[in-house]
């Protein structure tokens, strides 16, 4: 979940490492909600379910309304939404070169969660980015991304499993919890302008979309209980939503 305060304002004084405290716990709850989706890799079905569902909430109820609030004055919607599209036609296209190349190291298992880590490095990085408005906002930030990042280690995991890559699905659910650290960091450091985060937010919506409906619905009906699975996807649609609905108050 990307949740950032429009608007700049100059650096004021803040704690340097309360963000680095609060990525540490991103970081915990990422962990953690990996592990139990480690823990249901015998219900596949489940977990991808749960999975597309999630990862198609941050997509629409998160990342879009972000980078058209973010972008407001700068860009025009349709503009936005070009860069959705472009997220979601650039990873459908590396996506079949990684099917069509069918490299021995499996490029393609590692394609969806590095995605995610990338958003988790994003995450972090508002984090640190708030801190410059006020300590308040960051807070505000900071506890958003902490009630969703569960789901965060979940998506790592089913994504790395849907690549047929339990050997890898750890080692990407350390790199994914380890990514907020690293952005708070900078956040802490650089400043990044709202228009280029409006179009950066608006290429992950993109592809998140592609990786939720055409990568780990299909997933999710394959299984004995298919029911189950798009009972998942729905409820994982509904808990996003409801988080994201928490977390603006």
């Amino acid at each position: 979940m990307v949740l950032f305060l429009p608007g700049g304002g100059a650096m004021k004084a803040f704690p340097e490492l309360l963000p680095i405290v609060l990525a540490v716990g991103a970081a915990a709850m990422t962990y953690l909600g990996g592990r139990v989706a480690l823990r249901l890799g015998g219900r596949l079905e489940l977990l991808f379910g749960l999975t597309a569902g999630v990862v198609l909430g941050i997509a629409l109820f998160d990342l879009l309304p972000e980078a058209l609030g973010l972008g407001h004055g700068s860009y025009a919607p349709r503009t936005l939404f070009g860069a959705l599209a472009g997220g979601f036609v650039l990873y459908l296209l590396l996506d079949r070169l990684l099917d069509s190349v069918r490299a021995p190291i499996g490029l393609r298992a590692h394609l969806g969660p590095a995605s995610l880590t990338v958003h988790s490095f994003i995450d972090g990085l508002g984090i640190g980015l708030a801190f410059h408005v006020s300590v308040a906002a960051g807070l505000v930030i900071a506890i958003a991304v902490l009630v969703h990042d569960f789901a965060d280690g979940i998506n790592t995991v089913g994504l790395s499993l849907a690549g047929n890559r339990r050997d890898i699905a750890h080692r990407w659910l350390i790199a994914d919890s380890a990514a907020p650290l690293f952005g708070a960091f900078a956040g802490t450091v650089i400043e990044l302008r709202n228009d280029v985060l409006a179009l950066v937010l608006a290429g992950f919506a993109g592809a998140f979309l592609y990786i939720g409906a055409c990568e780990l619905i299909p997933r999710s009906r394959l299984g004995s209980q298919r029911g189950l699975g798009q009972a998942a996807t729905v409820g994982g649609l509904v808990l996003t939503y409801g988080v994201v609905r928490l977390a603006n108050g």
